[in-house]
């Protein structure tokens, strides 16, 4: 049974989801099947959120495709079934992971064309600044390849920092 706060939740990682990169509804869903504690079919998911078996079944699939669900099989139904990645550490690194690939990487492709190609006049202000960028983002993208190219590596990288206060 689904409660004011089961719902709250809900709403928030909805809104949450957004600043990821994925629409409302995918992170709805995403929250939805973390919060059950049986696997979850199609019709559930649509009728519960109230949203379009459609919208629900394209936004389960790009959800398999982030890694943070799982498609499971229940012997003697045809229907299929999802889950929660249980494991929450993997599930945050493959957010971490997907965001990477799909926002930063093509950022920082991009600011690497725009010193290479826009004609901008070396030394120029613009080109310094454009320049300082592109050495920030990539020593960011090496330590970003370096804690998203091993999972347990990263969880062992975290867990330092967070050793460490102020």
């Amino acid at each position: 049974m689904m409660t004011d706060e089961h719902n709250n939740f809900i709403e928030t990682w909805g809104s949450m989801g957004v600043l990821w990169g994925i629409n409302r509804s995918m992170a709805r869903i995403h929250a939805f099947v973390m919060l059950c504690e049986e696997p979850v079919d199609l019709e559930t998911v649509s009728s519960e959120l109230r949203i379009s078996r459609g919208n629900a079944s394209m936004s389960l699939k790009e959800l398999r495709n982030w890694g943070v669900i799982h498609r499971v099989h229940i012997s003697g139904d045809r229907r299929d079934f999802y889950v929660a990645e249980p494991d929450i550490w993997k599930m945050l690194f493959s957010i971490a992971r997907v965001r990477k690939e799909r926002e930063f990487d093509p950022a920082l492709e991009a600011l690497r064309g725009l010193l290479g190609n826009a004609g901008l006049e070396k030394g120029s202000g613009v080109y310094t600044r454009m320049n300082d960028l592109e050495k920030s983002c990539s020593k960011f993208d090496r330590i970003m390849m370096k804690a998203l190219g091993n999972e347990k590596r990263s969880r062992m990288m975290l867990d330092l920092l967070a050793f460490y206060k102020d």
